[in-house]
């Protein structure tokens, strides 16, 4: 049996467990598999394939960490969250604030708090969801 065959089960068995986690890490090894893959088809030994294989992986690697892919961010509070909030980046319009730095403000077809984001202006106009605390949106001014 040729080893290439064996390499594109390796890279099919990466790819799986690339579509299980979510993860690129699984998918630049699968990658990698197939290039060994091209290697062991080319007729090299198999200490060269593991270093082709190798080689690729971490190059690979190193180009999507440069490129930004495998980029940490930093973790975003759930409550300013886009991604779990889907109102965030909305717009209301405030006729009139409180004292207090509050107002009601007609959002979604209902009533809702809003409070004036930290360092904000307390004036009528149109504003912007940028966070949710429980149900009174965070609002700031939209320019």
């Amino acid at each position: 049996m040729n080893p290439a065959w064996i390499w594109l089960g390796l890279a099919a068995l990466a790819l799986i467990g690339e579509v299980m986690t979510g993860t690129f890490y699984l998918l630049v090894v699968a990658a990698g598999c197939a290039i060994a893959a091209a290697a062991a088809w080319g007729g090299l030994d198999f200490a060269w394939q593991l270093a082709v294989c190798a080689v690729a992986v971490v190059a690979a690697m190193l180009i999507l960490r440069r490129v930004g892919v495998l980029r940490k961010r930093p973790a975003t509070a759930p409550s300013r969250n886009a991604d779990v909030n889907l109102d965030i980046g909305g717009t209301v319009k405030v006729d009139a604030w409180n004292a207090d730095g509050t107002a009601r403000v007609w959002y979604r077809g209902a009533h809702w708090e809003a409070a004036l984001a930290p360092g904000a202006v307390a004036a009528p106009g149109q504003y912007v969801i940028t966070e949710l605390r429980g149900n009174c949106l965070v609002l700031t001014p939209q320019f």
